[in-house]
C-alpha cells in the first residue's frame, strides 16, 4: 500500500517523536487537520487507528531495543518509551504475547524463521564473519524523491520497477538507489512493515515528496547475495554483531544503498547501513 501525503506526514512525526508522550491532536494538528477528520483520513489509508499505530509502534520499536541493547535493563528502556515497569510489562505481553523478560530470552527463536520467505534457510554466521562485512563509515545526508509504502517486503521488486519507471528522467550516472527501512520484521508483522524506497537527486529538484535522509555514522554491512538472505544479513547484524560490540543504535533510521544489481538472476551488491552513535 502505498500512502498519501497526510499519512507520510503523520508517520514521520509519530517516527521522530515515538520516545515521547504523543497525543491526537498533536499528530493532528502537525498536519493541520482537525482530530476527527485527520483519524478517519489515518484509519482508511492505514487501517489502524491512529492511537493504535502509535502503541504498536511504541511496543514494537521497545522490543527492538531489548533485542540490541542487552546490557540494558527492561526497565529503562521501557521507560524510553513512556512505560512505568509494570504497565510495560503487562502491554508487552497483551501486544508479544509474553513479557518482556520472556521475548529477550527467546529472541533468537524469533528471528530464525523468515518471514518473507518461509522456505529459506535463516543462517546465523559468527561475530567473526559478521564482523568481517561490518566497517564503520561516516554517510552525508542524502537529498531524495521518496514513495511510503506499508506491506510486505516481497513485494519490493514490483515496487522500485514501478518507481525508477516513473522518475526515470531524474535518473543519471550519479543517482544513488536507497530504501529506508523502520521495522525489524522479526517482531513487526510482515504487512505492516513501513519501508521508503528512495533515489538522490539534485537539490534543485521540485517534485513534492522529497525528504533528506540524514547522514552521520554508521555501521555498515556489505551483502552480497540473493533477496530472500537479506533478511538475514540484517539478523546478524542485530543478534550477533551489535550485542557484542556494544555499540548504541542511534534513533534515526537504517537504510540500504544499492551499489550493483544483476535484474537477470537478482544478485545484488547491498551496503546495509544502520545509525550508531
Amino acid at each position: 500500500m502505498k500512502t498519501n501525503e497526510i499519512v507520510n506526514r503523520a508517520i514521520t512525526y509519530i517516527m521522530k517523536h515515538i520516545d515521547e508522550s504523543i497525543m491526537i491532536e498533536d499528530v493532528a494538528e502537525h498536519c493541520n487537520f482537525s482530530k476527527y477528520y485527520f483519524s478517519r483520513i489515518f484509519k482508511k489509508e492505514t487501517g489502524e487507528s491512529i492511537y493504535a499505530f502509535i502503541k504498536r509502534l511504541k511496543l514494537e520499536q521497545s522490543a527492538f531495543r531489548l533485542k540490541v541493547e542487552r546490557e540494558r535493563t527492561i526497565t529503562d528502556i521501557g521507560f524510553d518509551y513512556g512505560y512505568c515497569p509494570s504497565n510495560y510489562s503487562q502491554v508487552f505481553k497483551k501486544h508479544h504475547n509474553e513479557s518482556p523478560i520472556e521475548f529477550r530470552n527467546n529472541i533468537f527463536q524469533h528471528s530464525v524463521n523468515h518471514p518473507f520467505y518461509p522456505h529459506a534457510q535463516v543462517n546465523i554466521e559468527s561475530f567473526e564473519e559478521c564482523s568481517r562485512k561490518i566497517s564503520i563509515e561516516t554517510i552525508k545526508d542524502q537529498f531524495v524523491i521518496y514513495e511510503r509504502r506499508i506491506g510486505n517486503y516481497n513485494e519490493l521488486i514490483e515496487k522500485w520497477a514501478e518507481f525508477t519507471d516513473k522518475y526515470k528522467k531524474y535518473i543519471d550516472e550519479k543517482t544513488v538507489f536507497l530504501e529506508r527501512t523502520f521495522d525489524d520484521p522479526s517482531i513487526t508483522s510482515a504487512d505492516k512493515c513501513i519501508y521508503d524506497i528512495c533515489m538522490t537527486v539534485d537539490k534543485n529538484c521540485y517534485v513534492e515528496n522529497t525528504c533528506v535522509i540524514p547522514g552521520g555514522k554508521f555501521a555498515v554491512y556489505h551483502y552480497k547475495g540473493f533477496p530472500e538472505q537479506i533478511y538475514t544479513a540484517y539478523q546478524n547484524m542485530f543478534q550477533v554483531w551489535f550485542p557484542v560490540v556494544k555499540k548504541r543504535i542511534d534513533n534515526r533510521y537504517g537504510f540500504d544503498i544499492y551499489n550493483k544489481i544483476d535484474c537477470d538472476s537478482m544478485y545484488m551488491e547491498l551496503d546495509i547501513c544502520i545509525p550508531i552513535k
